[in-house]
């Protein structure tokens, strides 16, 4: 068998030969390709110009293809829906003194009065977006900082970075402020600039009794603009937190027509299964749309010094996928305070997510969490999945059934970008060090 990762032939065409593929990430999968028990198809994927050319059961002598991967993996690249690109990185000068969310809120809050000049987001933001293409991830969501005067400043940044990287990552933000914060003169001053730079609306809906009436005010101000929205909610171990419930209610109260995802929710673990059925069944009822971060929740909730946690964070994703709730998982924070790790790397996202949250026995269709629905929620019709005509963006695993792939972090992998491979070298840390002089 030849070594691995395999040397690709000069050229604009190119067949994979004997890959295995997540059933749920392929349209249009030949009919006589049977999936194995892990939801496995065995395929040939010829590219061209690019493209997907063909994709056809397993069958071509590996004398005859290019790369015989035998078995091993191939998806499509990553899409990465809930981010903190603006945030991330500042651990350095930003460490959480007790890694709890109090002091991760007061941390980001000092650094940021201090040192988010244009120069300093911008540095971090390119920083990250290197490493999650060089891990294969495709598309991302951040949220931004947005603030007075913060937004002035890091709207501007991601505007640029967005052409900066335009066709390599797709990027869309979505403003992070308390949702309260919108209820005067600078909600429609924010609404404004979101809407020039063509971002999503979106905040902290945080418990209180005037919680409907500050949502009310976001659904209406993004209405006007045709903005989607994007919400954090129910981050807490609080059992009474009902932000996502309230969120479901005011799309169905103003028939809101754009799109609205939620993230985190993990207060629904919590809660007594009456309660939880309520809402989730108002959540299907109005088309909301979850992102779940297993990692940062993980990191951050249910911790106190010198005690265990006695909980996962994590919201109730396996009831959720059984209404038919559009899931993703996502990155979240990576090397701030409110969570010390993380690379922007879409398969430890996975990983972590099925070992957390026991996606697998079976594993089924959850691969499609950090591929196809976030490309879905993001309306990027083709990203995150592989079809005949569709963009050979492709992430290449030496690694054959789960338990390969979810043993290791497959840092040998190859990343396809129109059918060719990238550098996959990740960027150092030592290119941060200047910021934290």
């Amino acid at each position: 068998m030849e070594p691995w990762p395999p040397r690709l032939p000069e050229g604009g065409t190119l067949l994979l030969a004997g890959a295995a593929v997540p059933a749920c990430l392929v349209d249009g999968a030949p009919p006589e390709a049977r999936p194995d028990r892990d939801g496995l198809l065995r395929l040939d994927v010829a590219i061209d110009g690019g493209r997907i050319a063909a994709i056809r059961a397993a069958s071509s002598p590996a004398g005859q293809a290019d790369i015989d991967l035998a078995g091993g993996q191939v998806w499509p690249c990553f899409v990465d829906l809930h981010t903190h690109l603006d945030k991330g990185h500042i651990w350095p000068r930003a460490e959480n003194p007790d890694g709890t969310f109090d002091g991760a809120i007061n941390a980001v809050l000092r650094d940021r009065e201090t040192n988010w000049s244009a120069e300093d987001v911008a540095a971090r933001m390119d920083w990250s977006l290197r490493a999650s293409y060089a891990h294969g991830t495709a598309a991302i969501r951040t949220h931004i900082d947005s603030q007075q005067p913060q937004a002035a400043v890091s709207w501007p940044v991601f505007a640029a970075m967005r052409e900066r990287w335009r066709g390599r990552i797709e990027l869309q933000a979505v403003t992070i402020i308390m949702v309260e914060n919108l209820a005067g003169p600078y909600g429609d001053e924010l609404a404004d600039l979101v809407a020039r730079h063509g971002g999503l609306l979106g905040g902290v809906a945080a418990q209180s009794p005037a919680l409907d009436r500050h949502l009310d005010r976001v659904f209406a101000l993004a209405a006007v603009r045709g903005l989607d929205l994007d919400f954090h909610a129910d981050e807490s171990d609080n059992p009474q937190g009902m932000g996502l419930r309230a969120i479901a209610e005011a799309k169905l109260r103003h028939r809101f027509a754009g799109k609205v995802t939620v993230g985190h929710c993990c207060t629904l673990a919590l809660q007594a299964p009456e309660e939880v059925d309520r809402t989730l069944d108002l959540v299907a009822q109005a088309g909301v749309s979850i992102v779940s971060l297993p990692m940062c929740n993980l990191y951050l909730q249910d911790r106190a010094g010198g005690r265990t946690p006695r909980w996962r964070g994590v919201t109730l994703l396996h009831e959720m996928a059984a209404r038919g709730i559009p899931v993703s998982v996502a990155s979240d924070n990576c090397r701030d305070p409110f969570y010390g790790y993380g690379d922007h790397d879409g398969l430890e996202v996975f990983t972590q997510a099925a070992r957390i949250a026991q996606l697998d026995r079976p594993v089924g269709a959850w691969p499609a969490a950090v591929t196809r629905t976030p490309a879905d929620v993001m309306g990027l019709a083709q990203h995150g999945r592989i079809a005949v005509g569709g963009p050979a963006d492709l992430v290449l695993f030496d690694a054959r059934g789960y338990s390969e792939l979810l043993s290791r972090p497959q840092a040998d992998r190859l990343v396809l970008r129109n059918g060719r491979p990238i550098d996959t070298r990740l960027p150092s840390y030592r290119e941060l060090d200047r910021l934290f002089a």
